[in-house]
């Protein structure tokens, strides 16, 4: 009988992978800004950035229409174009490098460190020190599943080889390490506020930098290299018709209708935050008994984006996928964080020496790991069948 035929002897119940925390003031929020007559960039949006930059103590915070958005802009703002590249890890999702290829620069990868899923600082800077470093405009550390990369580190070879470094933030917020918030410590932070982060308003973005200079290109780059955006053009006493084109920019601005939403969730944010915690220390309780499976590495202050199984796999006889298409089959949601970019054809074909052997550690983490359930309004009863899930499954298959 093959695994997919196994009967569970649990009692099947449906848990979804996500399920977004929206209440009826988010209702509200929306309905407000529909009856303003105003659902573009405009109030809600300038006061979204205000909120959220003194959440985070960052000088400025740029709402975009996404991540990936906010990666375009924070890195053609920090010199990433052709010519030029940015260092970044495999173990992420493909907008982080995708977006240095749309400025037409290069990518580099590094392995990530062997005890969790962070870029390696050591990778890093043999890098640097080749002879691709003098073409290095940026790092990218990516803060996988909330877990803050080594920062301090990274900061370090920032500095010692003159190079920018922009934080991948999209899980990360509201995560906090000694050096200060995730988005605040490099040059600049990108966050994400697709359905399944830790706030949400849909889709959408924010770009967190320190300088002025670099804020006021974002700023501009942002609405189509416009040097007045429309609440300013119709709300100002100047002529709406008038303004100038700086720059071939982008269309990345966040409408109010969708930062409207994103305000009420900032507000329940360390709610949020604590609700998603109480079902990690659950799942941290319960498989650290199991022999089978490793609990995430987290450090005081991560959020908790993710959580990200790691099967060991010489204690079972099934594979990961086996793995998680029991776990489906039992009405349980499943993810992978991630696939590295070396499996994708576009890399592949783009990068002919990007192979996996080239990065054990990332390619170890792929074929280990799996992304179970997790979200703020899970209920106990849906965590507790995730864990008995989890554990029948290793059992039954345990080497």
């Amino acid at each position: 009988m093959s695994l997919s035929e196994q009967k569970t002897e649990l009692k099947k119940m449906n848990v979804p992978f996500f399920k977004a925390s929206i209440s009826e003031e988010e209702e509200q929020a929306c309905t407000n800004v529909l009856r303003s007559g105003w659902l573009t960039t405009g109030k809600e949006t300038h006061e979204f950035e205000k909120e959220f930059a003194q959440k985070i103590n960052s000088p400025f915070a740029l709402a975009v229409n996404s991540n990936t958005s906010g990666m375009i802009l924070a890195m053609e703002a920090l010199g990433v174009k052709p010519g030029k590249a940015v260092i970044t890890t495999p173990y992420t999702f493909v907008s982080t490098a995708a977006s240095a290829r749309h400025l037409g620069a290069d990518v580099y990868f590094a392995d990530i460190e062997k005890e969790n899923y962070s870029i390696d600082p050591e990778k890093i800077e043999e890098i640097l020190k080749s002879p691709h470093g003098k073409n290095v405009a940026a790092i990218v550390p990516v803060h996988i599943a909330g877990n803050v990369c080594n920062m301090k580190h990274i900061m370090e070879l920032a500095e010692k080889y003159n190079v920018k470094v922009i934080e991948d933030c999209a899980h990360s917020f509201p995560s906090k390490t000694s050096l200060g918030f995730a988005g605040t410590i490099g040059d600049a932070g990108v966050f994400s506020f697709y359905a399944t982060k830790t706030i949400t308003c849909g889709e959408g973005g924010m770009v967190c930098v320190k300088d002025k200079k670099t804020a006021e290109r974002i700023l501009q780059m942002r609405l189509h290299g416009m040097n007045r955006d429309a609440w300013d053009r119709y709300t100002s006493n100047k002529a709406s018709w008038e303004y100038d084109i700086v720059a071939s920019g982008f269309k990345s601005n966040l409408p109010d209708i969708l930062s409207a939403i994103a305000r009420v969730q900032l507000k329940k944010a360390d709610i949020l935050d604590a609700k998603r915690k109480v079902h990690v220390k659950k799942y941290n309780d319960a498989f650290s008994k199991m022999d089978f499976v490793k609990i995430p590495p987290t450090s005081e202050g991560d959020a908790c984006h993710l959580y990200i199984l790691r099967l060991d796999l010489l204690k079972l006889k099934c594979t990961r996928n086996e793995f998680a298409s029991m776990l489906q089959e039992m009405g349980i949601g499943i993810s992978v964080h991630f696939i590295p970019l070396f499996h994708f054809s576009y890399w592949k074909k783009l990068y002919p020496d990007f192979t996996k052997e080239k990065f054990p550690e990332a390619e170890k983490k792929f074929q280990e790991s799996i992304s179970i359930p997790l979200w703020p309004d899970m209920t106990e009863e849906m965590t507790k069948y995730v864990i008995q899930a989890v554990k029948e499954i290793g059992e039954k298959y345990h080497a």
